[in-house]
């Protein structure tokens, strides 16, 4: 186990952006000022006993606490200078919203006639080239009209 000397040098050699600040108990807390979000503290409560804490809340492959901490205390000098790295990049990325492409489909019948349902707004509307047939207010009442009317998914059946 790395006593809190050689933690609190591994530290402050390795992460120099780290920012120390004393708190209660002779503990220490280590910040990332450059955080993306309001939580900036990477390093809670590094206690002279050894023990301590780093954020990596969200970060896969850790086991955390209800706070998002994960304990530091037998932490080998890699593990401790990957869960801090791993603690710092996800305060210095913003989380990107997942956005689904809106949906544009080709449907045909057995004519050879398309029409083309498109996502839009929130609403789904068929059209004949670029006029509007349709408009419906989900992707199963359009459809259904479309299967309705002969028309087939082309490149397949639909949803």
């Amino acid at each position: 186990m790395l006593t809190f000397e050689e933690k609190q040098l591994i530290i402050e050699k390795t992460f120099p952006d780290l920012t120390r600040k004393e708190v209660s108990m002779k503990r220490l807390n280590y910040h990332y000022e450059n955080s993306v979000y309001e939580k900036t503290v990477v390093v809670q409560h590094l206690h002279p006993n050894g023990n301590g804490f780093v954020y990596v809340e969200g970060v896969p492959g850790y086991q955390t606490d209800d706070r998002g901490l994960v304990n530091i205390r037998e932490a080998t000098e890699a593990e401790l200078v990957a869960t801090i790295r791993d603690a710092i990049r996800a305060l210095s990325t913003e989380e990107v919203e997942e956005v689904e492409e809106p949906i544009e489909e080709v449907w045909v019948n057995k004519e050879g006639q398309k029409l083309s349902l498109q996502e839009e707004d929130g609403f789904f509307n068929v059209y004949h080239v670029y006029n509007l047939e349709d408009g419906f207010g989900d992707y199963e009442e359009a459809t259904a009209y479309l299967k309705e009317e002969g028309f087939k998914r082309s490149g397949g059946e639909s949803k």
